[in-house]
Order: structure tokens, then sequence, then C-alpha cells
């Protein structure tokens, strides 16, 4: 990452940013839900076969007869559409670490605090119920958070409740996302590639050199990128980290900096001034034209390419890969009892960590962050907010699909898993939205007595 950054200059952009975001992944969280309807529908339809053999049909990209990809329509998705899912999650942490909520200590030290116990108590609990099995790889499963399902749940309570709750969930869930991005790395990857991945390295080592020398067009970095996750694909390393250390070399420092974006603009409205605006306009005036469009190019290279490269994302995340993934991933057939699902061990240690341990590993970290000064809960919330978001960030959803997919190759354990995944988010939701409205409408009475 750049060492500095002219703070003035992009803090606007960057709070612009992240305001988009947020709308996004509201309105996304909505579309994932009709997503995920739809799946279960087809995949419980007598469309199913079909649907599921058009997924493992192959799609080939051939460059050259030295160069031919082959990959199937479920691999496209969740090896190639999830990596720019990745992209997008780790340029966010990138910009929040920067301007937003975890770049300081004092904003950042509650939600890591409760992400890392949303982390560690899901964990603990499947642990516990699957030792010594063979379902006991799945461990990483209850540990997610999906930020677009659980800001989608929030954003339907609109201003029933703080603003900065949702804040404080978008940086715990970021959070989350970066800790599940280094369980992946470390811990879902086998039979590496030394080649493939000595390759990687020096193209994340050229990429952050074009940083270092101050290179700031896009092009040279998505070049790079392409070639960094088809390393990865064939190193063994789930190719998706590639979207997380590509967000790393994205330059932060715009071509033009806010003094001289300044100098310039002061020029250029001079030069217009010249001309004649009262009586001819730029489609007349070949002059006034040309100034515009001079004022254009400074006023877009002013813009630090982090922002434009997720800018130029948000949207296709949010409203194709993620609705995609999980119409790829959510049409699990439902003929497994909910007895079946909640007797064995695995269903159970799904549905136990995210309904019970992410509530209680998020409280529980942060109320001891608390209690030893080391965190400290925003003046506009309550504990009770903090439950409530808890319970809400136990929906799982496509992060816990995913690891599902790297953990299980067992069609039998990976049905169960998603099935309980599901089941899990849904309890988790309700039970948050309940939690807060609950609360809100007892500091409705209370607003009303006093």
């Amino acid at each position: 990452m750049d060492q500095s950054v002219d703070r003035n200059s992009t803090g606007i952009a960057y709070i612009e940013t992240a305001r988009k975001f947020l709308d996004r992944e509201t309105t996304g969280g909505l579309l994932l839900i009709g997503a995920t309807l739809i799946a279960l529908m087809i995949g419980n339809s007598q469309w199913a076969d079909t649907y599921h053999h058009y997924l493992k049909d192959e799609l080939v990209f051939e460059l050259s007869k030295h160069f031919t990809l082959r990959l199937t329509v479920e691999e496209w998705i969740n090896d190639g559409l999830m990596a720019i899912f990745f992209l997008v999650a780790a340029l966010e942490l990138k910009r929040e670490i920067l301007v937003g909520e975890l770049s300081s200590w004092k904003k950042a030290s509650m939600p890591l605090l409760g992400a890392l116990g949303g982390m560690i108590v899901p964990a603990l609990i499947f642990m516990v119920l699957n030792f010594n099995t063979e379902k006991m790889v799945g461990w990483g499963i209850p540990m997610a958070t999906d930020i677009a399902y659980s800001l989608g749940i929030i954003g339907l309570l609109g201003k029933r409740i703080p603003l900065q709750l949702k804040t404080f969930l978008i940086a715990l869930a970021i959070a989350d996302d970066f800790g599940a991005i280094l369980v992946i790395a470390l811990f879902y990857s086998s039979d590496l590639s030394w080649f493939y991945l000595g390759a990687g390295a020096g193209i994340f080592t050229l990429l952050m050199l074009c940083n270092r020398f101050g290179i700031k067009n896009l092009f040279w970095y998505l070049l790079g990128g392409i070639a960094l996750w088809y390393c990865f694909l064939n190193s063994g390393v789930h190719p998706t980290i590639a979207g997380v250390l590509f967000a790393v070399t994205i330059p932060v420092k715009p071509k033009l900096d806010s003094k001289i974006l300044k100098e310039r603009t002061a020029r250029n409205v001079a030069a217009l001034e010249e001309t004649d605006i009262e009586n001819r306009d730029p489609l007349q005036d070949i002059r006034q034209r040309k100034i515009l469009q001079a004022m254009k190019k400074d006023t877009e290279n002013s813009n630090p390419p982090l922002l434009k490269l997720e800018n130029a994302l948000i949207d296709f995340n949010v409203f194709f890969i993620i609705p995609v993934f999980a119409i790829a991933n959510a049409g699990v057939k439902l003929d497994v009892s909910l007895l079946e699902v909640i007797s064995g061990s695995l269903g159970l240690g799904i549905l136990l960590g995210l309904v019970i341990g992410k509530v209680l590993g998020i409280s529980l970290f942060a109320l001891i962050g608390e209690k030893l000064g080391i965190a400290e809960l925003h003046s506009s919330l309550r504990w009770r907010h903090v439950v409530g978001m808890g319970m809400i960030a136990g929906i799982g959803f496509t992060m816990s699909l995913f690891i599902t997919n790297l953990a299980f190759v067992d069609p039998e354990l990976i049905k169960v898993a998603k099935i309980s995944i599901m089941l899990a988010s849904l309890i988790a939701a309700v039970g948050g939205v309940a939690m807060l409205l609950t609360g809100t409408a007892r500091d409705t009475r209370e607003g009303a007595d006093n």
C-alpha cells in the first residue's frame, strides 16, 4: 500500500464510495434473497437435473493452441467470479483501513474484537461437536458472515436502528471476510505447485513495483491481475486469494493531488472566462469544448485508482456476482428431514456455530474489550444493539457455502451442510430482527413516558 495518502483531497471521495457501498449492499441483500429462493425452487423442481447438468458443462477459453482454459460453469463462478468478489472485499477493507471505521485503533477495536470472537467461538463449537471425525474439516463453515445478506436485513429496518449500527456491521463483516480469506489460504489449499506459486509471487512483486514507481493506469494492473489469477488457479492455493493480493497492489494516491488540481482548475476557469460564454456554448466554441474536456480529465485524474476500481466493480459484484453465486450454489435438493439435519454433528455444529456461536463470540469479545478499556461502544448504541447485530451476523450464507465447497467432496455432506447454513441463516435473521425491533419498541415507549 502507498505509505502516504492525501486525506484532504480524497476524503470526500472515500466517504461517497462508502455510502455507495452501503446502499448497494443493502439492495443487493434483498436481491440475494430472491436469487436464493429461485435456486431452491429450481433445485427442487422437475428441472433440477438440467440445472445441475448445465453447472457441470465446460466453458473453454482458448487464446492459442498453447493456452486453453477449461473450467465448468460452476468453476467459472466459484473460482473466477468469486475472485472478483474477494477483490472487492479486499478493496473495501483497504479503504476502511485508510479512512473508514478501521482507520484507527479507537474506531477499529470494537468491530475487530467482535469479528475475532465471531470467528473463534463458532469454530470451537463446530470442532467440539465434530472432533476426530471426517467432518472436522468443515470447521471454517460457521465462521463466516454474509455482508450482503446481513446489510440487506439491516436495511429493511431503516431508521428504526441507529446508523452507527450499520457502520459497526460493515466494519465487522469486512474484518470477518479478511479472516475467512486467511482461513481459505492457510487451511483449504492443497497439492501446491511451486512453479505457479513462484510465478504468482513474481507477478505480485512486479505489480507492487508498479505501485511504488507511481504507475496509476489501471490497465496494466488489470493485465497483471488476470495473470496473477491464472497462476493461483494452477498453484493449489485457491484462486480467490489472487483477488486479495491484487487489491493490495492498487494505488491509493491519485495522479493529481488537491493542490495541483486546484491550480489547474483555476487556470482552466480563467481560460473559460476569456471565451464568449455569454453568447456561445461549447458546441459552438471549440476552445470552450477543449477547456471543459481538460477539466473533466483533471477531475478523473484526481480520483484515486483504488476508488475508481471499487466503484467500477461495486454494482457488478452486488447485482451480478453474488446473485449468480447463490443461484449456482443454493439449489440444494431439500430431501433431508429437519430431524436428520439437526441430529447429526455436521448440521448441529453449523447451526449452533452460526446461531449461537456468532452472537456469543461477538458480544463476549466486545464486552471484554470494553471492560479492559481497549474498546469503546459508540454513544448511540446499546448492548442489545450489539446482541441483535450479532444474531444477524450469524447469516453465513455466501461465504459459508463457499467454504463448504472447499471443505467437502461427498455430495451428501455438502447437501447437509448447505441445508444447515440456510436454516441457520434464516433463524439468525429472524432472531436478530426480533431483538432489534423489540428494543426499538421499548425505547419508543420509554421516550413517550418521559
